[in-house]
């Protein structure tokens, strides 16, 4: 008996940068105009010195110049990433379901759960009926060594010649508290013991029965990639 299978069945049962500038070069100093000489009697008189040429027009420093980096807005902040939810309030609404029923033992639990699915999306592909939801699994019962489900598809018309164990109806409905997991379904016991945990502490009591939802495709996604939301129905 692995934890997972102990963990779920206690569910059941409990359930600017500035730029640098360098100074500008300073302003020409005018050369001072040269003294007159002195007027000689019956000499000519000196001719008129030259104007003294105007200074040089003032440069701007570097400086003075906003830079690139003064003028261009700030680059926008990244988005901070948040936690997960843990245990949030939830209100599930019923949808229109495709739905097999299986069990299976801890062992081989996925297999199990990626089986029904398969069977489920050949069902709808041979058909031409498309998913309108994320494929679901309720739990049902639980003890040591399995249990039993049932694996459901959210479609939006009804789907003609089911298979064995194959029906229509609509998924759970009702209060709940949401939990997400992150990572491989035989990792899941961390999760399971969280939740556990957690209706312990809050003194909370979960109906017979609870929910995953995969946000990640199951068929497609590496395991140790998957993304599933849990449901646990409170009474």
């Amino acid at each position: 008996m692995n934890l997972i299978s102990t963990l779920r069945a206690t569910l059941v049962a409990l359930v600017p940068l500035a730029a640098l500038a360098l100074a500008g070069p300073a302003l020409a100093q005018s050369p001072a105009p040269a003294a007159s000489p002195t007027a000689t009697p019956g000499a000519p008189a000196p001719a008129p010195s030259a104007t003294p040429a105007p200074p040089p027009a003032e440069t701007k420093s570097p400086a003075d110049t906003p830079s690139a980096a003064q003028t261009s807005a700030p680059p926008p902040a990244a988005p901070v990433q948040t936690a997960d939810p843990f245990g949030e309030q939830f209100s599930l609404e019923p949808k229109k379901v495709v739905m097999l029923k299986g069990n299976a033992n801890w062992d081989a639990a996925f297999d199990a759960l990626i089986e029904s699915f398969k069977a489920l999306t050949a069902l709808l592909d041979k058909q031409g009926v498309k998913a309108s939801g994320n494929p679901m699994i309720v739990y049902t019962s639980t003890d040591d060594t399995g249990f039993t489900f049932i694996a459901e598809i959210p479609v939006d018309q009804d789907v003609k010649n089911l298979g064995k164990a194959m029906s229509m109806g609509n998924s759970p409905e009702g209060k709940a508290l949401k939990f997400v997991h992150r990572g491989s379904y035989d990792n899941m016991d961390n999760t399971y013991e969280a939740i556990t945990n957690h209706l312990d502490d809050k003194k909370l009591e979960a109906k017979d029965t609870f929910i995953e939802e995969y946000m990640t495709d199951p068929l497609k996604t590496a395991e140790d990639k998957l993304v599933i939301n849990v449901y646990v129905p409170l009474k």
